[in-house]
């Protein structure tokens, strides 16, 4: 009788341990279909063909009208998705014209930006320098004053592993004196910046350098490794009423897609510009699949970096349209 007992016990132990690990191998087969279910969607993804930065232009308003300290920049840009760092020298200019610019000031700048950089694990890429007088002026004093102007911001950029700086190539407008005066500022300076192994690069930002076909063609002239362009989406803008570079009524503009085409072979960087959005998350104003089939054939591989510059969005809302967009765009 007790032998019995114990077989029948011994019965049900056996059939609880069977089933108990058939439910395992279950599981575990389901868990592993999961896996190899969830890598084969994640292959099939098409990944974009560059990476993404944030230009500190984007935001703007919260430094300059709300407050939020610049050196915040990674921070921010790490929590909206971003890997790169695109700065703007202006936003900076409160605290640095204190002290006229001083090479402490200066390395306390580039100290606090490599702080942030490296604590929050993004890539400092390039600084937009704006204000520090103009390479293409038609006086050669005023010219060199310009390019001397340029150089701390050329060793700012070496500082912090910076790729480039982008210049702005404002001064004369007549065709010929621009173009002469742009190539004698442009060579001078990326001459300086040769040996820091910085690159100037020009943007299209209103007046002659909007006009596509001119600004590559002083590229051209200049003929070194170091000078290229930073071609924007936007910013096409040659002639405005008022007479000013970047305000007023636009008079008359420059192709967008023809004018990105043509710098695409010079660029070294490219400025993704965004106003407004549709329903379906696509820019109003600027065809960006368009615009990112005219980048990849041109072979770039680089950082794209954000500028939205729109009213009807919050600075942090049309950032992070522009990201979503790229995303979309870069994957058709």
């Amino acid at each position: 009788m007790k032998n019995r007992k114990r077989i029948h016990e011994l019965l049900v132990v056996g059939t609880m341990l069977a089933l108990l690990l058939g439910i395992s191998c279950k599981e575990n087969k389901k868990q592993e279909e999961k896996v190899v279910t969830e890598q084969q969607d994640q292959a099939s993804k098409p990944e974009i063909f560059f990476k993404l930065s944030l230009a500190q232009w984007s935001m703007n308003k919260m430094i300059r009208k709300e407050g939020v300290d610049p050196y915040t920049f990674a921070e921010k840009a790490k929590n909206w998705g971003f890997s790169g760092l695109e700065y703007v020298s202006g936003l900076y200019y409160p605290e640095l014209e204190k002290d006229n610019f001083s090479e402490q000031a200066m390395e306390n700048f580039v100290s606090r930006c490599n702080a942030e950089a490296q604590k929050h694990g993004l890539e400092n890429l390039l600084i937009m320098v704006d204000g520090q007088g103009d390479l293409a002026a038609k006086d050669e004093g005023e010219r060199n004053e310009a390019v001397e102007n340029h150089h701390k911001w050329v060793d700012a950029a070496a500082a912090m592993g910076c790729h480039s700086i982008r210049v702005n190539l404002n001064g004369s407008r007549e065709k010929e004196e621009w173009t002469e005066a742009s190539i004698d500022g442009l060579t001078k300076l990326a001459g300086y910046a040769k040996d820091k192994n910085i690159n100037v690069i020009v943007e299209n930002h209103g007046g002659p350098s909007s006009n596509a076909a001119w600004l590559a063609n002083v590229i051209q002239q200049v003929g070194m490794e170091n000078c290229g362009t930073l071609p924007d989406f936007g910013n096409f803008c040659i002639k405005r009423s008022d007479g000013s570079y970047y305000e007023s009524k636009c008079l008359e503009e420059y192709d967008k897609y023809q004018g990105v085409e043509e710098l695409m072979p010079y660029a070294k960087a490219v400025s993704a510009k965004s106003y407004a959005f549709d329903e379906q998350g696509d820019e109003n104003r600027i065809d960006y699949y368009k615009m990112l089939e005219i980048v990849q054939k041109a072979g770039y591989s680089g950082y794209i970096g954000v500028e939205y510059e729109g009213q009807e969005l919050s600075e942090e809302e049309g950032i992070r349209a522009t990201r979503e967009l790229l995303i979309k765009a870069g994957k058709i």
